[in-house]
């Protein structure tokens, strides 16, 4: 699939409105790129234009800071990026013998959010698994798999909590969700191969 050519506008408008792109103008091929590669298996799925939009924002911005980095031109510390242009900004104060004092650094940092591919990936993942609860609690419904997963992954209840609200031993709920965790694990594995 190709991107048509309004798709190919709005992106160039999203890259061209994005701050990282100021004082990085030479490297608009690059990003243009990036995000034009990132976004195929984004725009085929979404029909709304303002969501359409909104992840196409996420995109650029993503693409944006990898080819950034590829470039040399920010790099990544232990939580974000730091441009590499405004690394440090030296206070170097001296004392009365004119030695030079501890300096402080201070970075510049740019926020990383998960980028829409992942989010699209994660989605897929988690519908497989929802699919795989809802196959195996249909071969053996008396085990309640689906009522098990709604209340462990869904409401984020303890496995006590949980056998108290189905009148089951803690043992039989843990011996369960392992069950079903292990049917899980065998759809995704069918589903990889």
């Amino acid at each position: 699939m190709e991107l048509s050519q309004e798709h190919l506008d709005l992106i160039e408008k999203i890259i061209k409105s994005d701050k990282k792109f100021q004082n990085n103008e030479d490297l608009f091929d690059d990003f243009f790129n990036e995000t034009c590669k990132r976004s195929l298996s984004i725009v085929e799925t979404m029909d709304d234009s303002d969501v359409l939009e909104s992840y196409l924002r996420k995109i650029a911005s993503t693409a944006i800071v990898v080819v950034l980095k590829d470039m040399g031109r920010i790099r990544r510390t232990h939580q974000n990026y730091v441009n590499n242009d405004k690394e440090t900004h030296l206070s170097a104060d001296t004392d009365k013998d004119n030695n030079i004092k501890p300096f402080n650094v201070n970075y510049d940092f740019i926020a990383i959010r998960t980028t829409p591919e992942d989010i699209v990936i994660e989605k897929e993942l988690l519908q497989l698994v929802y699919d795989s609860v809802i196959i195996a609690h249909s071969q053996n419904a008396a085990k309640q798999y689906l009522q098990l997963y709604e209340l462990r992954y869904v409401e984020g209840k303890k496995q006590t909590e949980i056998a108290r609200e189905m009148n089951l031993s803690q043992s039989q709920v843990s011996k369960r969700l392992f069950e079903l965790m292990d049917e899980v694990k065998k759809a995704i594995s069918r589903q990889g191969t």
